[in-house]
């Protein structure tokens, strides 16, 4: 098989991949806000006790890096002016050499790329509130319609517009369920009024994904999981500062990519900063549920081969291999 040189795959991770073992890709935007290398890697903790290896991807020194060692984390985290990378950016940023660190979308597109089924994240981007008027969606919806591959997250993040979020991926025809859930996850609320696909196990889930791969030929699944209760905000109290935020934006002129930042702020503030304690735990929660997906992926994966190289044997008149090797010839 010819060398991807654009790929920089860590020996762990490369090692998993071949042997067709599980592997969570994360993506580094994370990274570049994390206080410190060990929060960063406290995610990685989190896939690893759902039983995969941890794939945190980047970029740096014009190469598409799966799996950053602790150092590279921390280049990144320290480098002034590390730019946000999504689907679009990662030709231009490779162009230049880096560094970058990868959005959802900029992250899907790489894990495929290096055949990493599974993805995990706190939030995803979705439908803008007001999107009629700034036609304002984040990439990360079209991207899910071009990228085979599975995204364990919290729902699309609180200060979007989750029923418009919704009725994108229904038109778009990206799978959404909701794991031991029949409503979409809010983010820092356990749940919105939008109704989802309940899948009450990780083999269920792992079934509806092979199944929908092998009908369609791809794209994205999405299987979401609310925060824990002892750490989810109140929906009514988000909302309200939402609004009221929106209000003082528009009064203030703000507009733009600075709409987000602001309305985040406005909710952190009303919550007395109990966000950044929901979104840690939605990220460590995510990531453990994304490694049990990948375990339970591989695992079915590895029946499905099995069964299959049995039957092609039985096809060519040959016994399979498991019984020439019991010597049951006749």
């Amino acid at each position: 098989m010819a060398v991807d040189q654009l790929l920089a795959i860590t020996e762990e991770v490369g090692t998993a991949l071949a042997e067709r073992r599980p592997v969570v890709a994360l993506e580094s935007s994370l990274v570049t806000h994390a206080p410190s290398v060990d929060a960063a890697l406290a995610i990685e903790k989190a896939v690893r006790d759902g039983g995969a290896v941890p794939a945190t991807i980047g970029i740096l020194d014009g190469r598409l890096l799966v799996g950053l060692d602790a150092d590279q984390i921390e280049r990144l985290r320290t480098t002034a002016g590390v730019p946000k990378v999504s689907a679009r950016d990662i030709g231009p940023v490779l162009a230049g050499g880096g560094p970058g660190a990868t959005t959802v979308a900029g992250t899907i597109v790489i894990a495929e790329r290096a055949g990493i089924p599974v993805f995990a994240t706190a939030g995803i981007g979705g439908v803008h509130r007001r999107a009629q008027q700034t036609f304002d969606i984040s990439p990360d919806l079209l991207q899910f319609t071009r990228t085979r591959i599975t995204v364990v997250c919290g729902g699309a993040k609180s200060i979007l517009d989750a029923r418009l979020t919704a009725e994108y991926l229904e038109t778009a025809g990206v799978p959404v369920l909701g794991h031991g859930t029949d409503r979409l996850p809010g983010f820092y609320a356990r749940a919105t009024e939008v109704p989802v696909r309940r899948v009450d196990d990780v083999r269920q889930a792992a079934r509806a994904v092979l199944a929908h791969w092998e009908v369609n030929g791809g794209g994205t699944v999405l299987l979401t999981t609310p925060v824990a209760e002892e750490d989810a905000l109140d929906a009514e109290v988000i909302e309200t500062a939402i609004v009221r935020a929106l209000a003082e934006a528009d009064a203030a002129g703000v507009t733009g990519n600075a709409v987000s930042p602001f309305l985040m702020k406005a909710v952190s503030r009303v919550t007395e900063g109990r966000t950044a304690k929901a979104g840690r735990s939605l990220l460590l929660s995510t990531a453990r549920l994304a490694g049990e997906l990948s375990v339970a992926l591989s695992a079915l994966a590895g029946n499905e081969q099995q069964a299959g190289t049995r039957v092609a044997a039985q096809h060519a008149g040959a016994r399979p291999a498991d019984e020439q090797a019991a010597g049951e010839w006749r």
